[in-house]
């Protein structure tokens, strides 16, 4: 057993010495197989790299319209190739070939990058525009209403490029390809939107907006659209107040018409403001919009320069325009013309109203950007303050006197442009308020509150008010008849309460001059009487207390009979030339025209009635019908024929 063990035991030796080599040998072997699959397969992999210009040259000479992905794949191995020849073989001929064709395809997609933003960029039309503004007051329980500025699949695309050159190309230029191509696109829509408005009111006479009204016809489910607050035709709403107030109108007025403008002009104001106040709206939204959009395309880190860059052109566009309207005014203000000036206050009500949202717009912006709305505002504050200063001022020294005053008394022209131009001022009066705080220096204006503000401007308004009671004062002085001139500023007194009852007005003077209504009324009875003691020269004829006691029976004496003819004579000559004079005068509002017609009616109607009733049948002549020319009625009716050229 054990010689058969010990065999057993060589023989596996044997073997085992034996095989062990041939193992050895065929790892060995497949090692070398590894290797020589390995070798060629970086074979493989170098000559590929060889043949990637010509493999791709073609697909990059025909550019990436209609196949960007397969585009991008090669530019993809191009680059690679680049890589491996600078890495491995600097000097071969192949890295200049496929450096060249790397070149070009980026180039090829940075043109097509313009291409398709030139070719999908549109402006955005003006109703849509309309749409975006009125969407913030329509859609509150909608899904935010947003602009589609490019196609989808170009925004793919778009989105791709942009991607692709900013990880490869090491390049920023198609960023400033961008802003430039957006940038004409943003200011053609405000642009568009600000024609819209021109077109649409000249052919339409509509002032305002009537692309909305347009519009909604073709929508009709969705709400009237909330505009901008603008001065609704406010001019032309006075003055129609003041036709209603006037039967007499006021004739024979010229000049002084610097307060208020022309009825031609008022048009042209309302469309530019509206239009102005749109684009401001406009700007905002579409800003919005196209930040939205650039967050696509731009880096992050690049977005806010971008961004910036985009917007100015519209920005200072809007801005030069509203420096524009502030030179206009300050112009009007040298030559007087205040209610040109009247065209800040919508403006600057509805820069004030957008600010926090221009504000959130210019986020990350650079700080002349963001200064440049505040320095409007500023602007347009110190302006209008300057003009309501000025105005309260021209209203005190108006120098139009004699040529200018109206022969019948009635309303003087600067007191109805005073009060219109007051009555405009109550659609503003927090802007007009702020305005006048803004020039306060005191410590309380540095932080004024609205009721502070509303102080002010009743302040001022109550200083108008007494400016232009100052210089009526000063005019009614040209009439050389005391009764013309209480008649006058009877007329202006009344006017001035009446329209300050008419509208809000009285409630703002009240803040700081609780008696002011009182006041006017005092005022107005003052004048009633001063205008009633012009008849006293035609009623002192027939008084009993300057008549002589006649007994009864007793014949008259001549010297007695002369008196008597006398008195006659001297009530007649005096009514009849009071009230062909009188009749020429005008007492615009008819309910004081009736009152005080019948309180002179009343008077003298009782003097004669006793006179005549004394005299009447006395036998003082052999002709009584030429010195009782009028029965007391006649002279009633001659009183009520007063201020009336018709009669």
């Amino acid at each position: 057993m054990v010689s058969i063990l010990s065999s057993f035991e060589s023989r596996l030796m044997k073997l085992e010495n034996s095989i062990i080599p041939v193992h050895k040998q065929t790892e060995n072997l497949q090692r070398l197989q590894e290797n020589v699959e390995k070798t060629l397969s970086c074979l493989d992999h170098v000559i590929s790299y060889y043949h990637v210009a010509k493999d791709t040259e073609k697909i990059i000479k025909e550019g990436p319209t209609g196949r960007l992905e397969e585009y991008l794949n090669c530019m993809d191995k191009i680059q690679k190739a680049v890589e491996y020849f600078q890495d491995n073989n600097p000097d071969s001929p192949e890295l200049n070939r496929v450096k060249s064709l790397f070149e070009r395809g980026k180039e090829s997609l940075e043109s097509e990058f313009r291409s398709l933003m030139t070719r999908h960029s549109k402006p955005v039309p003006p109703i849509l525009i309309l749409d975006l503004i009125s969407g913030d007051d329509e859609m509150e329980t909608q899904e935010e209403m947003s602009l589609e500025h490019l196609p989808e699949s170009v925004l793919h695309d778009i989105i791709r490029i942009s991607g692709w050159l900013v990880e490869n190309g090491r390049n920023q230029d198609f960023m400033t390809v961008y802003f430039q191509i957006r940038s004409v696109q943003l200011d053609r829509s405000i642009k568009g939107l600000k024609d819209h408005f021109r077109k649409n009111s000249s052919s339409t006479g509509v002032p305002y907006s009537p692309a909305i009204q347009n519009k909604r016809k073709d929508t009709p489910t969705k709400k009237p659209i909330k505009r901008p607050v603008l001065i609704p035709g406010t001019i032309r709403k006075a003055q129609n107040l003041l036709k209603q107030y006037s039967q007499h109108g006021l004739d024979g007025k010229k000049g002084a018409s610097n307060l208020i403008p022309m009825e031609g002009r008022d048009d042209v104001f309302d469309i530019e403001i509206d239009a102005y106040i749109h684009c401001v709206s406009a700007f905002v939204k579409l800003a919005q919009s196209e930040y939205q959009l650039l967050t696509e395309i731009v880096p992050e880190h690049h977005q806010k320069k971008t961004f910036d860059s985009l917007i100015q052109e519209s920005l200072d566009n809007l801005i030069m325009e509203g420096d524009n309207i502030v030179s206009a005014a300050r112009k009007a203000i040298i030559r007087h013309d205040y209610s040109a000036v009247l065209t800040i206050f919508p403006i600057l009500k509805h820069l004030k109203q957008m600010k926090p949202e221009f504000d959130q717009v210019l986020q990350g912006t650079a700080a002349g950007t963001k200064n440049k709305l505040p320095g409007l505002i500023t602007s347009m504050e110190t302006t209008g303050a300057r003009a309501l200063e000025e105005f309260a001022d021209n209203i005190k020294n108006d120098p139009d006197k004699e040529y200018n005053m109206p022969k019948d008394g009635t309303v003087h022209e600067l007191t109805s442009n005073a009060i219109l131009f007051l009555q405009q001022l109550l659609d503003f009066q927090e802007t007009a308020g702020a305005m006048l705080a803004s020039q306060e220096t005191s410590s309380s204006a540095s932080s004024y509150s609205s009721e502070f503000s509303r102080r002010l401007l009743s302040t001022y308004i109550c200083k108008v008010l007494g400016n232009l009671q100052l210089n009526l004062l000063s005019k009614s002085k040209v009439y050389e008849d005391p009764a013309l001139s209480a008649i006058f500023l009877h007329n202006n007194y009344n006017y001035i309460l009446k329209s300050l009852e008419k509208s809000e007005l009285i409630q703002l003077v009240a803040v700081t001059q609780k008696t002011a209504e009182r006041s006017y009324r005092e005022l107005i009875e003052q004048q009633i009487q001063t205008y009633q003691r012009s008849w006293l020269k035609v009623t002192e004829h027939i008084l009993e207390r300057n008549l002589p006691v006649f007994q009864p029976g007793v014949k008259l004496k001549d010297k007695e009979r002369q008196m008597i003819k006398e008195r006659f004579k001297g009530f007649n000559d005096g009514l009849e030339e009071l009230c062909k004079i009188q009749k020429a005068w005008a007492i615009p509002d008819m309910e004081q025209r009736d009152r005080i017609r019948q309180a002179q009616k009343t008077i003298v109607k009782e003097t004669y009635g006793a006179f005549l009733n004394r005299y009447g049948n006395v036998p003082f002549t052999k002709n009584p019908e030429k010195y009782i020319k009028y029965q007391v009625d006649q002279v009633g009716e001659m009183i009520e024929k007063l201020f009336d050229t018709s009669a």
